[in-house]
Protein backbone atom coordinates (compact mmCIF):
# COMPACT_ATOMS: atom_id res chain seq x y z
CA UNK A 1 0.00 0.00 0.00
CA UNK A 2 2.68 2.45 0.36
CA UNK A 3 3.80 2.32 -3.14
CA UNK A 4 -0.39 3.34 -3.98
CA UNK A 5 -0.11 6.37 -1.49
CA UNK A 6 3.35 7.06 -3.32
CA UNK A 7 1.77 7.31 -6.50
CA UNK A 8 -1.33 9.43 -5.36
CA UNK A 9 0.19 11.88 -3.43
CA UNK A 10 2.50 12.39 -6.43
CA UNK A 11 -0.49 13.12 -9.38
CA UNK A 12 -2.75 14.64 -6.40
CA UNK A 13 -2.08 18.08 -8.07
CA UNK A 14 -3.17 16.29 -11.47
CA UNK A 15 -5.43 13.66 -10.31
CA UNK A 16 -9.00 16.11 -11.28
CA UNK A 17 -7.52 16.87 -14.50
CA UNK A 18 -8.52 13.00 -15.38
CA UNK A 19 -12.21 14.17 -14.73
CA UNK A 20 -11.94 17.51 -16.41
CA UNK A 21 -12.52 16.58 -19.75
CA UNK A 22 -16.15 15.12 -21.29
CA UNK A 23 -14.57 11.47 -21.39
CA UNK A 24 -13.98 11.82 -17.26
CA UNK A 25 -16.67 13.53 -16.19
CA UNK A 26 -18.94 10.70 -18.60
CA UNK A 27 -17.12 7.81 -17.12
CA UNK A 28 -17.02 8.85 -13.53
CA UNK A 29 -20.32 9.99 -13.59
CA UNK A 30 -21.81 6.87 -15.05
CA UNK A 31 -19.64 4.84 -12.14
CA UNK A 32 -21.28 7.47 -9.64
CA UNK A 33 -24.28 6.39 -10.87
CA UNK A 34 -24.27 3.28 -10.32
CA UNK A 35 -23.35 3.23 -6.83
CA UNK A 36 -25.41 6.14 -5.95
CA UNK A 37 -28.53 3.41 -6.91
CA UNK A 38 -27.40 1.46 -4.17
CA UNK A 39 -27.38 3.59 -1.24
CA UNK A 40 -29.88 5.33 0.56
CA UNK A 41 -30.36 9.05 -0.30
CA UNK A 42 -29.77 11.58 2.57
CA UNK A 43 -27.94 9.45 4.97
CA UNK A 44 -24.21 9.95 6.99
CA UNK A 45 -21.82 8.06 4.25
CA UNK A 46 -18.22 7.04 4.74
CA UNK A 47 -16.46 7.35 1.26
CA UNK A 48 -13.50 4.62 1.31
CA UNK A 49 -10.64 5.23 -0.85
CA UNK A 50 -12.22 9.09 -1.88
CA UNK A 51 -9.53 10.67 -3.21
CA UNK A 52 -10.39 14.31 -4.18
CA UNK A 53 -13.85 14.03 -3.19
CA UNK A 54 -15.74 13.93 -6.09
CA UNK A 55 -18.39 11.21 -4.72
CA UNK A 56 -18.68 13.14 -1.61
CA UNK A 57 -19.42 15.78 -3.14
CA UNK A 58 -22.44 14.21 -5.28
CA UNK A 59 -23.98 12.41 -2.43
CA UNK A 60 -24.06 15.80 -0.22
CA UNK A 61 -25.25 17.66 -3.02
CA UNK A 62 -28.21 15.01 -3.10
CA UNK A 63 -29.27 15.56 0.69
CA UNK A 64 -26.64 13.63 2.39
CA UNK A 65 -23.89 14.29 4.66
CA UNK A 66 -20.44 12.25 4.44
CA UNK A 67 -17.19 11.75 5.42
CA UNK A 68 -14.18 10.68 2.95
CA UNK A 69 -11.08 8.83 3.57
CA UNK A 70 -7.66 7.95 2.18
CA UNK A 71 -4.53 6.21 2.09
CA UNK A 72 -3.07 9.71 0.88
CA UNK A 73 -2.57 12.61 2.35
CA UNK A 74 -2.36 14.43 -0.98
CA UNK A 75 -5.76 13.32 -2.08
CA UNK A 76 -7.41 14.29 1.44
CA UNK A 77 -6.07 17.45 1.10
CA UNK A 78 -7.79 18.30 -2.30
CA UNK A 79 -10.67 16.90 -0.64
CA UNK A 80 -10.92 18.82 2.37
CA UNK A 81 -10.69 21.65 -0.44
CA UNK A 82 -13.46 20.53 -2.62
CA UNK A 83 -15.72 19.76 0.28
CA UNK A 84 -14.80 22.06 3.43
CA UNK A 85 -18.16 20.93 4.82
CA UNK A 86 -17.39 17.72 4.86
CA UNK A 87 -14.93 15.76 7.10
CA UNK A 88 -11.66 13.72 5.19
CA UNK A 89 -8.89 11.78 6.86
CA UNK A 90 -6.05 9.74 6.24
CA UNK A 91 -6.49 6.23 6.62
CA UNK A 92 -6.12 2.26 5.82
CA UNK A 93 -9.36 0.48 5.10
CA UNK A 94 -8.57 -2.22 7.31
CA UNK A 95 -8.28 0.07 10.46
CA UNK A 96 -11.34 2.40 9.86
CA UNK A 97 -11.49 4.63 12.67
CA UNK A 98 -14.98 4.82 13.84
CA UNK A 99 -17.10 3.20 16.43
CA UNK A 100 -19.16 0.88 15.57
CA UNK A 101 -22.49 1.60 13.39
CA UNK A 102 -21.41 5.38 13.02
CA UNK A 103 -22.79 5.31 8.89
CA UNK A 104 -25.80 4.94 7.04
CA UNK A 105 -24.00 3.98 3.92
CA UNK A 106 -20.51 2.64 2.61
CA UNK A 107 -18.99 3.62 -0.60
CA UNK A 108 -16.18 2.53 -2.52
CA UNK A 109 -15.04 3.69 -6.01
CA UNK A 110 -12.14 2.19 -8.06
CA UNK A 111 -10.30 1.45 -4.57
CA UNK A 112 -11.35 -1.92 -4.07
CA UNK A 113 -8.88 -3.69 -5.93
CA UNK A 114 -5.53 -1.90 -4.45
CA UNK A 115 -6.92 -3.39 -0.82
CA UNK A 116 -4.44 -6.11 0.46
CA UNK A 117 -6.76 -7.57 2.78
CA UNK A 118 -10.48 -7.60 1.16
CA UNK A 119 -11.89 -9.54 3.77
CA UNK A 120 -10.69 -7.46 6.89
CA UNK A 121 -11.85 -4.13 4.72
CA UNK A 122 -15.65 -5.74 4.56
CA UNK A 123 -15.36 -6.99 8.16
CA UNK A 124 -14.58 -3.17 9.23
CA UNK A 125 -17.39 -1.73 6.97
CA UNK A 126 -19.54 -4.42 8.47
CA UNK A 127 -18.54 -3.04 11.84
CA UNK A 128 -19.29 0.84 11.21
CA UNK A 129 -21.84 0.40 9.53
CA UNK A 130 -26.00 1.28 11.52
CA UNK A 131 -28.22 -1.78 10.92
CA UNK A 132 -30.13 -1.53 7.76
CA UNK A 133 -26.90 0.30 6.53
CA UNK A 134 -26.05 -0.15 2.95
CA UNK A 135 -22.61 -1.00 1.04
CA UNK A 136 -21.64 -0.17 -2.56
CA UNK A 137 -18.26 -0.90 -4.14
CA UNK A 138 -17.23 -0.16 -7.76
CA UNK A 139 -14.04 -1.97 -8.92
CA UNK A 140 -11.70 -3.56 -11.23
CA UNK A 141 -13.38 -6.60 -12.76
CA UNK A 142 -11.62 -9.34 -14.38
CA UNK A 143 -12.12 -9.52 -18.31
CA UNK A 144 -10.62 -10.05 -21.64
CA UNK A 145 -9.58 -6.84 -21.84
CA UNK A 146 -8.60 -6.01 -18.44
CA UNK A 147 -6.38 -9.31 -18.34
CA UNK A 148 -3.82 -7.18 -20.23
CA UNK A 149 -4.13 -4.25 -18.46
CA UNK A 150 -1.21 -5.20 -15.62
CA UNK A 151 0.88 -5.60 -18.17
CA UNK A 152 0.45 -2.24 -19.74
CA UNK A 153 1.11 -0.58 -16.93
CA UNK A 154 4.35 -2.01 -15.84
CA UNK A 155 5.44 -1.00 -19.24
CA UNK A 156 4.01 2.78 -18.02
CA UNK A 157 5.99 2.30 -14.85
CA UNK A 158 9.19 1.68 -16.24
CA UNK A 159 9.60 4.42 -18.94
CA UNK A 160 8.41 7.07 -16.07
CA UNK A 161 4.94 8.00 -16.91
CA UNK A 162 3.01 9.98 -14.58
CA UNK A 163 -0.16 9.12 -15.10
CA UNK A 164 -3.18 9.20 -12.65
CA UNK A 165 -3.14 5.11 -11.99
CA UNK A 166 -0.36 4.17 -14.37
CA UNK A 167 1.66 1.62 -12.54
CA UNK A 168 1.89 -1.93 -11.44
CA UNK A 169 -0.30 -2.09 -7.83
CA UNK A 170 -0.70 -5.79 -7.19
CA UNK A 171 -4.22 -4.87 -7.94
CA UNK A 172 -6.87 -7.39 -8.45
CA UNK A 173 -9.66 -7.64 -10.67
CA UNK A 174 -12.66 -9.15 -9.47
CA UNK A 175 -15.32 -11.96 -11.06
CA UNK A 176 -18.78 -11.69 -9.88
CA UNK A 177 -18.63 -14.66 -7.91
CA UNK A 178 -15.73 -13.64 -6.21
CA UNK A 179 -16.77 -10.29 -4.94
CA UNK A 180 -20.50 -11.54 -4.08
CA UNK A 181 -18.63 -14.17 -1.92
CA UNK A 182 -16.49 -11.53 -0.07
CA UNK A 183 -19.36 -9.53 0.71
CA UNK A 184 -21.55 -12.58 2.06
CA UNK A 185 -18.58 -14.22 4.12
CA UNK A 186 -18.91 -10.54 5.78
CA UNK A 187 -22.27 -11.04 6.59
CA UNK A 188 -23.54 -8.53 4.07
CA UNK A 189 -27.51 -9.95 2.91
CA UNK A 190 -29.20 -8.57 -0.49
CA UNK A 191 -25.82 -9.12 -2.02
CA UNK A 192 -25.97 -7.72 -5.67
CA UNK A 193 -23.58 -7.56 -8.28
CA UNK A 194 -23.00 -6.37 -11.97
CA UNK A 195 -21.27 -5.10 -14.19
CA UNK A 196 -20.64 -1.73 -15.58
CA UNK A 197 -18.40 0.68 -17.83
CA UNK A 198 -17.28 -0.25 -21.28
CA UNK A 199 -16.83 3.12 -22.48
CA UNK A 200 -13.38 4.14 -20.10
CA UNK A 201 -11.80 7.47 -19.95
CA UNK A 202 -8.20 6.02 -21.12
CA UNK A 203 -10.07 5.26 -24.97
CA UNK A 204 -9.43 7.60 -27.91
CA UNK A 205 -12.15 9.65 -29.14
CA UNK A 206 -13.43 7.81 -31.47
CA UNK A 207 -13.34 4.89 -29.78
CA UNK A 208 -14.43 6.36 -26.75
CA UNK A 209 -17.84 7.69 -28.66
CA UNK A 210 -18.44 4.03 -30.33
CA UNK A 211 -17.74 2.62 -27.23
CA UNK A 212 -20.06 4.83 -25.18
CA UNK A 213 -23.19 4.17 -28.06
CA UNK A 214 -22.60 0.16 -27.16
CA UNK A 215 -22.14 0.91 -23.51
CA UNK A 216 -26.07 -0.45 -22.47
CA UNK A 217 -25.92 -2.79 -24.27
CA UNK A 218 -22.66 -4.73 -23.18
CA UNK A 219 -24.03 -3.87 -20.11
CA UNK A 220 -27.06 -5.72 -20.13
CA UNK A 221 -26.24 -8.52 -23.03
CA UNK A 222 -22.38 -8.70 -22.77
CA UNK A 223 -21.35 -8.00 -19.17
CA UNK A 224 -18.71 -9.88 -19.43
CA UNK A 225 -16.90 -6.92 -21.38
CA UNK A 226 -17.55 -4.25 -18.78
CA UNK A 227 -14.61 -2.58 -17.43
CA UNK A 228 -16.07 -2.64 -13.62
CA UNK A 229 -17.91 -4.49 -11.32
CA UNK A 230 -20.23 -3.15 -8.73
CA UNK A 231 -21.28 -4.84 -5.67
CA UNK A 232 -23.98 -3.95 -3.01
CA UNK A 233 -25.16 -5.30 0.26
CA UNK A 234 -27.00 -4.79 2.98
CA UNK A 235 -26.42 -5.14 6.80
CA UNK A 236 -29.44 -7.02 8.70
CA UNK A 237 -30.98 -5.36 11.16
CA UNK A 238 -30.84 -6.44 14.14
Amino acid sequence: MKKVQQHYDEVADIYDERYDGSRGKYYHGHISEHVMSELPKGGFLLDIGCGTGLFVQRYVAEGGRAFGLDISPGMVRHGRQRCPESGFCVGTADVLPFKDGTFDALASLLAFSYVPDPEGMLRECYRVLKPGGRIAVCTLSRTVFTSIVPIAYQVGEKVGLKKVGVGHFDEHYYTNSEIAGLFREAGFTDVSVGRCSFAHLNLADPVFNLARKVEPIVEEKLPYLAYNVCAAGKKPES
